[in-house]
């Protein structure tokens, strides 16, 4: 049995080596906050990282329509889903090839345009102005509604013959000779974007706006009394200051963009045009349309693996080039 010293008031109980003991109830107060992330953790792991495990395991498996039932029973294929999605020459290849050219493109406009948009009016709404608080509330109405009620609206708009894109570019304005099919053909594309670029760009501007919040008044008073510009001041002061909050914000962006589902299911349904064949949704008709979850699970598992990919490389080069910075 090992034997303490008394402790006197004041002063720690000791071992007989002369060691101290840690003050009564640290260790409680040390492991609270691992306690209060437990419940989290368990969560996050059950609604993320265990269905991941599932897909992943699934994608060695020729799971068809004739083993869902019992899809722990399929036979294991090794790696046959992955061979059957790269190979660009076959016809599965190549259509998901094709997707993610199309998803590639659809990110970068999408991305871009949020960006440019969110940042333009973030910054001229830092001046006051009256009115400017119902502006900023207008502003984020697109971002609070929700996606499905938001998304059913353009649906209707991007109609042929009653809808009000429509009206407006061809009855009121005359732009085009005749009404286009906007959810149809190569304008399914350019449809999608808007809607992307609607929904998302007060996410932009949301976040520029805090940022803004940031960055001392001095800075710009002391520029304007050497006779710096508004573009100077913008190009000089506020854009580099915003450097480490774009980075974070354009990595968000494109993470959001490139796995967006919702619009463009909503927007076209379950088979999406050629145009706005978005990786989303081919890896959807791989699995629930054609039955072969084995094929859509392994073209998730690479969707997964090229996001990290991205998202590492992102990381890598925005790191260095703040060091760079800071040197």
């Amino acid at each position: 049995m090992t034997l303490l010293t008394e402790a006197t008031p004041g002063r720690r109980a000791t071992r007989p080596g002369g060691r101290s003991l840690p003050p009564r109830g640290r260790l409680g107060r040390a492991a609270l906050p691992y306690l209060l992330l437990l419940p989290a953790v368990l969560l996050e792991l059950l609604v993320h990282l265990v269905p991941m495990v599932m897909g992943i395991l699934m994608s060695f498996k020729e799971l068809t329509q004739f083993y869902i039932r019992d899809w722990a029973s399929a036979p294991w294929t090794g790696l046959d889903n992955y061979r059957l999605a790269v190979d660009f020459n076959a016809p599965v290849g190549r259509d998901l090839l094709h997707s993610f050219w199309v998803t590639c493109v659809f990110s970068v406009l999408a991305v871009g345009l949020c960006w440019l948009i969110g940042v333009t009016a973030a910054i001229f709404m830092q001046e006051g102005f009256r009115g400017r608080g119902l502006l900023r509330a207008l502003f984020l109405t697109p971002y609070a509604l929700p996606v499905y009620a938001a998304v059913i609206t353009w649906a209707f708009m991007f109609q042929r013959d009653n809808g009000l894109v429509n009206h407006v570019l061809h009855d009121q304005l005359g732009l085009t000779a005749e009404r286009p099919f906007w959810l149809l053909g190569g304008n399914s594309f350019a449809a999608l974007v808007i809607v992307a670029v609607w929904k998302t760009w007060p996410f932009a501007f949301l976040v520029v706006m805090a940022a803004l919040q940031n960055i001392p008044r001095e800075l710009y008073e002391a520029a304007a009394i050497d006779g710096a510009g508004v573009w100077q001041q913008i190009r000089k002061i506020t854009m580099p200051s915003l450097r480490p909050i774009n980075q974070v914000l354009v990595l968000v962006l494109f993470l959001w963009t490139f796995n967006d589902f919702n619009n463009p299911y909503v927007l076209f349904g379950k088979s999406a045009p050629e145009a706005a064949d978005l990786i989303s949704i081919h890896i959807y008709q791989s699995s629930f349309v054609t039955w072969n979850f084995g094929a859509g699970s392994a073209m998730s598992v690479l969707l997964l693996a090229f996001l990290l990919l991205v998202t590492t490389v992102y990381l890598l080069v925005t790191s260095r080039g703040r060091r760079a910075a800071r040197a």
